[in-house]
């Protein structure tokens, strides 16, 4: 296991995805350039979905990646992999070129759950997409464009006493100064894309953090990124899906769109994209509904989505016996309240799985009076009905505007996805 070239490259795959349509896209480039064959969801799959194929659909933000073994047939059981490509932060409204005193301003709503206070005074980047009146999607990207201003402490005492901003107030961007004449965030996303500003008939575009990500301390052994939540698990699976060698199951990567927001969207988690895909993909093998039926029994889903190591400041929020480490491997996520999916069979799977990689894992579980969040795990057993439990890497800041995390534990956690993914335990 090479963690420092994985850091590497996953420090690239985020800096190449600002948006979730940006991540999708660049799961699609980086599987199409070893042989992945893209496929429309409006064609007919039933001449390439074939023992052997290698595949990628994408849909907005979301993918799903299919490597089908040599002998796949009717019932063969899939290994999922499954993730998110979004992350917290604030998106641009309709009609959100303001003026101010001079300054240029962006109208902003808060997407998901940020650390508010950790995206003020810090360059900001506009990306996503932009689409044009004819219906054609174009992927756009500022670069350094925008920052979100501290009133200054001279105009405010109490600011480190109490800092709880006014969201519509005080959030909104600025991105440059002048008149109102020029002031047109739209127009200038559009010119990005090649398209004038008239044309841009709708966007989906969010800020991120501009600044790249950066190892740093002791041995250069943490990991400062935006969006490692859970960009640290896309990454790991693709990686992880290129060195699979699956025999006895269909391995599949399936990272959807909207989980920071609830995943209720036709590419989120709960919505039809993942059950379409699978059950696509077992027709087109010659399987019915039964064959299907028997390929969910025989299969496993691993919901990887970044979790907490033991903050040092504050370890009374955690549990006071599992006390995840940094750098002693991914978390295995249990919750009695089915907020992970872990149960005892997954804990096996994972046991079985981390000792075949040769990774070390760690057990994580919320301490009583903090309750803990939820990925796509539940939400895609109960979509699917395929057995599922939770793991992912151990931050520190999550969904801050920069998380943390230190070198080695991406890397061991796509080592025991490859594992998973070729059914080797």
């Amino acid at each position: 296991m090479d963690a420092s070239a994985h850091i590497d490259d996953l420090a690239a795959f985020v800096t190449a995805s600002p948006s979730s349509y940006h991540a999708a896209a660049e799961v699609a480039r980086r599987l199409s350039a070893a042989g992945y064959k893209t496929l429309e969801e409006t064609a007919d799959w039933s001449e390439v979905v074939r023992p052997g194929a290698r595949l990628t659909i994408v849909r907005d933000g979301s993918v799903i990646a299919l490597a089908l073994p040599a002998a796949a047939g009717r019932g063969t059981p899939f290994r999922v992999l499954g993730a998110h490509t979004d992350s917290p932060g604030f998106k641009l409204k309709p009609k959100p070129s303001t003026v101010t005193a001079g300054w240029w301003q962006a109208g902003v709503e808060v997407y998901g759950g940020p650390i508010v206070s950790s995206w003020f005074d810090r360059e900001l980047e506009f990306a996503g997409r932009v689409v044009h009146r004819d219906g054609s999607a174009h992927l756009v990207r500022t670069g350094p464009f925008a920052r979100i201003p501290h009133l200054a402490i001279h105009l405010d005492r109490a600011v480190n006493e109490s800092f709880a901003p006014d969201k519509q107030r005080e959030l909104q961007p600025v991105w440059g100064v002048g008149g109102p004449e020029n002031a047109d965030i739209v127009a200038h996303l559009g010119d990005l894309a090649g398209i004038s500003g008239a044309d841009v008939a709708g966007y989906d575009v969010i800020t991120v953090d501009a600044n790249a990500p950066a190892r740093f301390g002791a041995d250069r052994k943490l990991f400062a990124s935006g969006r490692l939540d859970n960009l640290s698990s896309v990454h790991a699976g693709v990686a992880a899906l290129l060195a699979a060698e699956p025999v006895d199951a269909i391995a599949v990567l399936a990272a959807f769109d909207h989980e920071e927001v609830g995943s209720e969207s036709r590419s989120g988690a709960a919505g039809p994209f993942l059950a379409d895909v699978l059950e696509r993909i077992s027709a087109a093998l010659g399987g019915d509904r039964s064959d299907l039926a028997r390929a969910i029994a025989g299969s496993w889903c691993l919901s990887s989505d970044a979790g907490h190591a033991v903050h040092p400041n504050r370890s009374e929020r955690h549990d006071p016996v599992n006390r995840p480490q940094p750098g002693a491997g991914p978390l295995l996520k249990i919750n009695a309240n089915q907020r992970y999916m872990t149960d005892a069979l997954g804990a096996a799977l994972w046991s079985r799985t981390c000792a075949a990689a040769d990774v070390p894992y760690q057990e994580f579980v919320s301490n009583n009076t903090v309750p803990c969040g939820s990925t796509i795990g539940p939400i895609t057993a109960a979509r699917i009905g395929i057995p599922t439990l939770d793991v992912g890497v151990p931050l520190l800041s999550m969904h801050s505007a920069r998380e943390l995390c230190h070198v080695d534990d991406p890397a061991y956690l796509s080592a025991a996805i490859r594992v998973f993914l070729s059914a080797q335990a």
